[in-house]
């Protein structure tokens, strides 16, 4: 895998070793320095950091050692020297869920950087843990890769904090604080939260089964069992947003789309309007709306800008007529829009996942 940065560090495909050589040679354009420096340092702390006193700001430098070749530019942000991409492991004793989540959240506010993610689920024994090291260090081992884990057996995280990672384990220290303050110790079973029971596992069943059943105004007359129905213009996001309130929180979700009929008599269906109390309306920008249709039929009468326009405020009129309320989806993910709806109609997650 070749890894090429701007203002980083180019890998070629053909470094596959994963120690560095005690003894390596460093040539600043033409002045060459020979000098010892200590593997594991040189491992744990990114290539050349700390040493860059010695050298030129802003002039490329070349290390070498044993058949590593990395070009590296300084950063103008002090002596530390800024990465161009990253590579970045998710490990979990469990479906690494958590520690994706959260490894996202925190590198999303490093935009200039490319991040090269994998995730290494469910690491239970010795053997796998030495198993989930050595693909990275074979991978990614000269990059001092950054691995975030959620994994709670000391054992492991023993084997798998190695100098020549960026290990972030998410849930240990927390763990030693908690047990501390609650006076017992945690059981540290992985993925132990997401155990369902019975019950929970039939909810959601339940909720998924609804919702493939109810989907795009399919089976109306069984309205009075929804939880939430879903109402808006064609292409406004209504399937995907009832999949994560089925899968997700254990709501039964069905979703209308407003047809022309619909939204040239201002009306809805009297299943609709019957259970209007459970109906929240997704709408967006007509550009937003326009730029979608035109992926699916492009340059049609359907996706053009006026028809959008249109049919928006004929949709913003009924929700007003009906006192929907409107949840405005640009710009919002999946989640975020799913949460809205939940939170507008006062629903709580029936499941634990």
């Amino acid at each position: 895998m070749d890894h090429t940065g701007q203002g980083g560090f180019t890998r070629t495909s053909a470094d596959r070793s994963d120690t560095l050589l005690p003894e390596a040679t460093v040539r600043v354009r033409q002045t060459p320095i020979s000098l010892t420096l200590n593997p594991r340092f040189l491992l744990k702390n990114g290539p050349f950091h700390g040493k860059q006193k010695d050298l030129k700001q802003d002039e490329p430098d070349e290390l070498v050692a044993g058949t590593r070749s990395v070009t590296i530019n300084h950063s103008q942000n002090g002596n530390k020297q800024m990465w161009s991409s990253k590579d970045v492991y998710y490990l979990s004793g469990s479906t690494g869920i958590l520690a994706e989540d959260l490894g996202k959240a925190l590198l999303c506010q490093f935009p200039e950087i490319s991040f090269n993610e994998e995730k290494i689920p469910f690491i239970r024994t010795s053997e796998d843990a030495r198993s989930a090291l050595a693909r990275i260090l074979e991978r990614s081992g000269a990059r001092s890769p950054l691995v975030f884990s959620t994994i709670m057996n000391p054992k492991l995280i023993e084997i798998l904090d190695a100098p020549q990672i960026e290990f972030y384990n998410v849930c240990d220290s927390y763990l030693v604080l908690l047990e501390q303050h609650l006076g017992t110790k945690a059981l540290r079973a992985s993925g132990f939260s997401r155990h369902l029971n019975e019950q929970a596992m039939t909810t959601r069943v339940a909720a998924i089964k609804y919702c493939i059943a109810h989907d795009d105004g399919t089976a109306t007359k069984d309205y009075d069992e929804a939880e939430v129905i879903l109402l808006g213009v064609s292409r406004s996001g209504k399937t995907p947003v009832s999949v994560y309130l089925a899968t997700q929180m254990g709501i039964k979700a069905a979703n209308y789309p407003l047809v022309q009929d619909d939204l040239n008599s201002y009306r809805l269906p009297p299943d609709i309007s019957r259970n209007r109390k459970q109906a929240v309306g997704l709408t967006s920008s007509p550009e937003m709306l326009h730029h979608v249709r035109q992926k699916r039929y492009k340059d049609s009468k359907y996706a053009s800008l006026a028809t959008c326009i249109q049919e928006l405020s004929q949709a913003s009129q009924i929700f007003l007529k009906y006192n929907i309320p409107v949840i405005h989806a640009d710009g919002y993910s999946i989640e975020e829009t799913a949460t809205q709806v939940a939170q507008q109609l006062n629903l709580k997650k029936k499941i634990r996942l």
